[in-house]
């Protein structure tokens, strides 16, 4: 399904003014890890819009200033990156059309990109691994909110599910059992903390 104006709109605030979805927020796989899987824009898609964009009556200069800028973020993404530099050798249209649209698209590519390598991760659990396939099969917005928002929440969900398997063994301290109930209600972050550190540290 082509995306919307209005999508295209979402994912291209979501952009702005920093590249910031490249990579997951929360518990990211390494950087250097394998991904297998490529993701592909999709050649039949084709965004329409006939709103006014800033672009549009930027100079050149302008117009080279602004991808230069995000060629020299170091978040910028393979895929960004690539159809930045394309835009920056081609023509001044070259130029227009990425900032304004060429820009979600690449953008999408290396959040789906991210989103195969959480995938591959052993390491994730039941609920990141729905969510992540659900942000695939989505829309680019979906991709956007899992990655910004999603991973946190649905590895906060595996999260408890460690946890309260501690709590349901019969052979652990009562420090440990204080520190997990403790725990199990606390934000995303916490519930990391303690399953990556705090448990040891109890019975340490």
């Amino acid at each position: 399904m082509r995306p919307t104006r209005a999508a295209l709109a979402v994912a291209a605030a979501a952009l702005t003014p920093a590249l910031l979805l490249a990579t997951p927020s929360f518990a990211a796989a390494p950087a250097s890890s394998s991904v297998t899987a490529t993701a592909a824009t999709d050649t039949e898609t084709a965004i329409e819009t006939d709103a006014e964009s800033p672009y549009d009556s930027m100079s050149e200069d302008d117009l080279r200033i602004a991808i230069a800028r995000i060629l020299a973020d170091e978040s910028t993404g393979k895929a960004v990156r690539r159809e930045a530099q394309e835009a920056l050798d081609g023509t001044v249209d070259d130029m227009r059309a990425f900032l304004k649209t060429g820009i979600v698209l690449a953008q999408d590519e290396d959040n789906k990109v991210a989103i195969f390598r959480i995938l591959a991760d052993p390491d994730s659990g039941k609920a990141v691994h729905r969510e992540a396939v659900e942000a695939i099969e989505g829309t680019i917005e979906d991709r956007v909110a899992f990655l910004a928002t999603g991973y946190r929440l649905a590895q906060a969900e595996d999260d408890r599910v460690a946890i309260a398997r501690i709590l349901a063994r019969t052979d652990i301290s009562a420090a440990l059992r204080a520190a997990a109930e403790a725990a199990i209600d606390g934000t995303p972050e916490e519930l990391r903390w303690f399953l990556e550190v705090g448990q040891y540290e109890v019975d340490g």
